[in-house]
């Protein structure tokens, strides 16, 4: 018995790619190849927007589809899970950078690999179940509501000096700086998310976001616009991966970025079994917590030693590769090797795409992100999860997500303990 029972907790921690590898096919590589590839074209532009909205270089962005992609499949749970930066990570990663630099985003996203790796050995995957989705949904539209804020800037070419982190201060700059609407600026970023939104709905399997970006930064260049671009604001990208190097470490670095590291591996667990579990949905299939939660913890650290930024399952790239025919992890793998070859071979082309583009592009994120058709559904719920909901959006908008999670999961599992009748939530499929 005690046997059975080791055996099937190993399984448990088992990557999904060595259950796939043993009856893979030629038609299941095809399908994996196209899928891979068509999310690679998504996560592109995405990857870079995302990297650049947290105050990071844009190559960052990019090293973290690589690095942490590749691991996420080659070790996850999920047979079609697709790993990356988030924009969940935006507001967490801005205010790490903000308050310890970028050395100590890289290692508190190593610490927060450490840790994920820790909980999926203590089997801490199957505690999903006890995160109220009040909780995780008013945090996510309140992460929504900060990104969104945060592309203003350049979405309407505004001159500032700098943009504070704090929610309130930041809309002041910007009502301050009304009067220096570029309107080229308005005209590209509403023109890429017009694209976006019709490639989307004409044809959902087209990797829309990276021809919308393209489309819209040629117009800048081909007509001398006067917008910001990648290449004017941060430079010419690299076209080669940086050197793996260890983040410096010292006992009162690792104390003072502690609080971080464990929201990025909360988040980062979270997200990737809430994308795993919706890829289950649409799938039929059946992932496995701990093997996943284990694979974010290798990504993360993996992501740091190259420089990234902290990596989860990305709910909407995952959502793209079942619909483009992904079948097993291979698309994911494919997907970050496509990535890397347009890293060392057409790096170039990046510093001609569109700040404003790639804000359009981000505030669709957001708005997707908050889930607006589900908002009456939200409001009409039981009080307690309604109260939940808005002090969780309240405290991640106007405090710290460190406090909006803190809260919002202990009064969670409060309510939680008093209606012990009440099974885990019932997830339905996010387009975030």
């Amino acid at each position: 018995m005690g046997n059975g029972v080791a055996w099937h907790g190993r399984a448990r921690m088992k990557p999904k790619i060595l259950t796939t590898i043993q009856t893979y096919s030629g038609p299941l590589f095809v399908a994996d190849l196209f899928a891979g590839v068509t999310v690679a074209l998504v996560a592109i532009p995405l990857s870079l927007a995302i990297a650049i909205a947290s105050g990071a270089d844009p190559a960052a962005g990019l090293v973290t589809a690589i690095i942490a992609g590749f691991l996420i499949s080659f070790l996850g749970g999920s047979r079609v899970q697709i790993g990356g930066p988030t924009g969940a990570f935006i507001v967490v990663v801005f205010g790490v950078i903000v308050a310890h630099g970028y050395d100590g985003l890289v290692l508190a996203t190593f610490m927060a690999g450490i840790i994920l790796i820790v909980a999926g050995l203590m089997r801490a995957g199957n505690l999903i179940s006890f995160v109220p989705e009040a909780v995780v949904n008013g945090f996510t539209i309140g992460i929504a509501i900060i990104i969104a804020a945060s592309q203003l800037n350049d979405l309407f070419g505004l001159t500032t000096s700098g943009l504070p982190a704090e929610f309130f201060s930041k809309l002041e700059v910007l009502w301050t700086a009304r009067g220096t609407v570029n309107w080229a600026s308005v005209g590209i970023g509403a023109a890429t998310m017009v694209l976006i939104v019709g490639l989307r709905r004409v044809a959902p399997k087209f990797p829309g976001l990276i021809v919308a970006v393209g489309l819209t930064s040629a117009v800048v260049y081909l007509f001398h616009l006067p917008v910001d671009t990648i290449g004017s604001r941060f430079g010419a990208l690299p076209s080669q991966l940086p050197m793996p190097k260890l983040p410096g470490l010292s006992l009162d670095r690792v104390t003072e970025l502690l609080p971080s590291a464990f929201v990025i591996a909360f988040l980062a667990g979270v997200e990737s079994l809430l994308s795993a579990m919706v890829a289950d949905r649409m799938t039929g299939g059946q992932y496995r917590r701990n093997a996943e939660v284990m694979a974010q913890g290798a990504a993360n650290m993996g992501s740091a030693l190259f420089g990234g930024l902290p990596a989860t399952g990305a709910i909407a790239r995952t959502a793209t590769n079942v619909r483009a025919g992904g079948k097993t992890p291979v698309a994911g793998i494919v997907h970050a090797f496509t990535i890397l070859m347009a890293v060392l071979f057409a790096a170039p082309l990046a510093g001609y795409l569109a700040m404003p583009a790639l804000a359009g592009l981000l505030m669709l994120t957001a708005w997707n992100m908050s889930e607006p058709h589900k908002w009456r559904a939200y409001m009409s719920d039981e009080k307690a999860n309604v109260a939940l909901l808005l002090i969780t959006l309240v405290l991640t908008v106007v405090a710290d997500l460190t406090i909006a999670i803190g809260v919002g999961v202990s009064l969670g599992l409060a309510i939680r303990l008093r209606r012990r009748h009440v099974g885990p939530a019932d997830w339905s499929e996010p387009e975030r």
